[in-house]
């Protein structure tokens, strides 16, 4: 882990950010947000951190034409799929599922849009709250349902996803991700289609 990384977790610390929130900012597990507001930035080698990809998608997000044309390759694989929701995760899925629901509607694909908040959002405490979809958008009951996040990093997330979509009503049908870290083809007995599987060797 680089000593930037390390600071920047401590940054996001010091400004009220949960380690949830810590973890998807910086598109790390939860485990290594723990280990990264811990560690001192000066120290010359930081011992037993976690097995960890640090994942910086920043040229995509920052750029309206980039994110649109990645959304894009996203949304073709949902093209397989008869959908009616497309549900995106606080907070980096949900640019990646409106852009997602839009290539679809100019494809003559009727979806609605709706928002998942998960729990790690909310606190440190991990079974304070439960995550939850959005009242201001979309419902799913009744309804087949895509969801759409950024990055895979140990599948909590996801599980929790599809446990409040069946919980409401709707039908899981695909977890589209941008990166998948863990290389999963499902969860739940929901398929997991990614357009970049990051494997470790060795």
């Amino acid at each position: 882990m680089n000593k930037e990384l390390i600071k920047k977790a401590q940054e996001l610390k010091s400004k009220g950010f949960a380690t949830g929130e810590i973890a998807d900012e910086l598109n790390v597990s939860m485990d290594t947000a723990i280990w990264l507001t811990f560690q001192k930035v000066n120290e010359r080698k930081t011992k037993d951190a976690p097995t960890d990809f640090a994942i910086n998608w920043n040229n995509i997000g920052g750029n309206s034409a980039r994110l649109r044309n990645v959304s894009n390759a996203l949304a073709n694989i949902v093209l397989k799929y008869e959908v009616d929701v497309i549900l995106g995760v606080a907070i980096s899925g949900i640019p990646f599922a409106t852009m997602i629901s839009d290539y679809l509607e100019n494809h003559n694909r009727n979806t609605s849009l709706a928002i998942f908040h998960p729990k790690k959002q909310g606190s440190d405490e991990e079974h304070e709250r439960i995550g939850a979809i959005s009242k201001n958008f979309a419902s799913v009951k009744g309804k087949k349902v895509v969801i759409v996040d950024d990055v895979v990093t140990s599948g909590g997330t996801l599980k929790d996803v599809i446990s409040v979509v069946k919980q409401q009503g709707g039908i899981p049908i695909v977890a589209t991700i941008l990166i998948d870290k863990i290389g999963i083809s499902e969860i739940d007995r929901v398929p997991v289609e990614s357009l970049i599987k990051i494997n470790r060797l060795g």
